[in-house]
């Protein structure tokens, strides 16, 4: 997989500084890590899975989680796994056959509902197993969460070593997480779990929604999550455990839930949204240069592109989805501006030099190589995946027009 893959060499060229570079599921867990970015969820009672992904009906599609949990009734569970098992079947058939390139099979995840249904999926898969990138862990505690990754490392240990490991998504959604008499707590204890199996974890994911349940709180189209004090003040302790720079976990953002595509909305309250944020986040330096983000098009939230910038601001790297619109907003949002690459590069080559900063080659800040030194390191772990934009390009030049139909 690449990202933006969809353009032509001419367009890529055109738009990128430097392209984004190619990963699968067997690219090193620490670049891997960065790549899962819009993480799209699908039912897997949806009857459709195997041939949206054979036939590439979603071009911008980069992972996928195939959700047991919530997205299906309690009633469906035994049919939800029947059709997972046949769906994921026809994605290995058609890998093997070649109609379905390897380097253009999604990162696929499933979500379980509990250890025991897991344990079963892995057996049930069989080969198929193969193209299955990981699982993710919904309402992980510690206590429930050491029998998944027990799983994941008898299954590593196992496997035949040209087949590419599965890999552990586990999201805190918990009450005892945003209770605050409980949250330091279950944290840490969730990340000495963790650390104990650092080479299964991909992503650190939060469940928002579960969260506001807990309070009988949903956010309006207007709001982001860091709106909602007790989400943000939550939000912040996860950050503070799991994105400290010696730990290197990549923590992705919670959901944004609202997909319409804004056309039923007056054309004055989207022009409104555009004003608001850039007044808020972007606006113009005393030397009229352009900011990155660049004019919004009708359809596309400004609200949900707060959010991603508010997430990338917190050190959080990617974002679920729920509908196919909003994928090319968040990878677009995760591109690296040539800026930020320079700065970056200028930091990791100087780190052991003779120097402690040095003026940014944009004249308008101050590298300090120690530290800014984790920053620098991100920044390029971006840059390789999401790709370096040119100096005159934007990030809304990548979004796509808004016009899919509603799953």
């Amino acid at each position: 997989m690449r990202y933006y893959d969809d353009l032509s060499e001419e367009e890529r060229g055109a738009m990128f500084f430097c392209p984004p570079m190619s990963f699968s599921s067997r690219t090193p867990r620490e670049q891997l890590a960065y790549a899962v970015g819009a993480a799209l969820y699908m039912p897997a009672t949806r009857p459709t899975i195997a041939a949206d992904l054979i036939t590439g009906k979603l071009s911008e599609l980069v992972t996928a989680v195939i959700d047991l949990e919530d997205a299906v009734a309690d009633l469906m569970v035994d049919a939800a796994e029947y059709s997972l098992v046949q769906q994921l079947s026809r994605v290995a058939a058609a890998v093997d056959s070649g109609v379905l390139p390897q380097d253009r099979l999604p990162l696929l995840f499933i979500r379980v509902r509990s250890a025991d249904q897991m344990a079963r999926l892995l057996v049930r898969l069989e080969d198929s197993i193969r193209v299955v990138t990981g699982f993710v862990f919904p309402k992980f505690t510690p206590a429930a969460g050491e029998r998944y990754f027990r799983l994941l490392d008898d299954y590593n240990r196992s496997r035949e070593q040209d087949e590419p490991p599965l890999y552990g998504m586990p999201v805190l959604e918990s009450a005892s997480i945003i209770y605050k008499e409980s949250r330091l707590e279950t944290l840490l204890d969730t990340k000495r779990l963790l650390d104990a199996y650092r080479d299964y974890v991909l992503n650190v994911r939060i469940g928002a929604t579960d969260f506001s349940s807990l309070f009988g709180l949903r956010r309006s189209s207007e709001l982001t999550v860091y709106d909602l004090a007790v989400i943000r003040d939550c939000i912040a302790d996860i950050m503070n455990i799991f994105g400290r720079a010696e730990d290197g976990y990549v923590v992705s953002g919670p959901v944004w839930e609202y997909f319409g595509t804004g056309n039923d909305r007056p054309h004055q309250l989207a022009a409104l949204r555009e004003t608001r944020l850039r007044d808020a986040l972007m606006p113009e330096l005393p030397n009229q240069r352009h900011s990155a983000l660049g004019t919004l098009a009708e359809g596309v939230s400004a609200t949900f592109v707060r959010e991603i910038m508010l997430d990338k601001e917190n050190g959080l790297i990617g974002k679920t989805v729920i509908h196919p619109s909003q994928l090319r907003t968040v990878q677009a949002m995760y591109t690296v501006t040539r800026e930020e690459y320079m700065d970056a590069l200028l930091i990791l080559e100087n780190r052991e030099g003779s120097l402690g900063v040095k003026k940014s080659e944009y004249g308008n800040k101050m590298n300090e190589f120690k530290p800014h030194y984790y920053w620098a390191r991100k920044i390029i772990a971006r840059a390789n995946i999401y790709g370096v934009l040119h100096d005159e390009q934007r990030y809304t030049a990548l979004f796509r027009e808004q016009g899919y139909a509603r799953l």
